[in-house]
């Protein structure tokens, strides 16, 4: 099982990824370890996540997310836009 996430980090921008643990990813932004943009960012919560079956849905899902809007990414994390 794969989940797709939103992280908001301190400065308002918004990191997506996908995973196999949220938390255990989520610390590893936290911690700086996560990758290359949340290294320099400090992360502040996990704002969203949906699961998906397989590494495949969760990729085609995230590229989906990250060709998205700011403003239709946060209406997906207040539960307004599902797709």
């Amino acid at each position: 099982m794969y989940f797709v996430y939103l992280i908001e980090c301190g400065d308002g921008s918004l990191y997506t990824g996908i995973t196999t643990g949220v938390e255990r990813r989520f610390n590893e932004h936290k911690n700086k370890t996560g990758g290359h943009y949340t290294s320099s960012k400090d992360v502040v919560r996990v704002a969203y996540a949906e699961r998906h079956p397989d590494r495949s849905s969760a990729l085609k899902r995230e590229a989906q997310i990250k060709s998205w809007t700011r403003k239709k990414k946060l209406e997906l994390i207040r539960g307004v836009s599902k797709r």
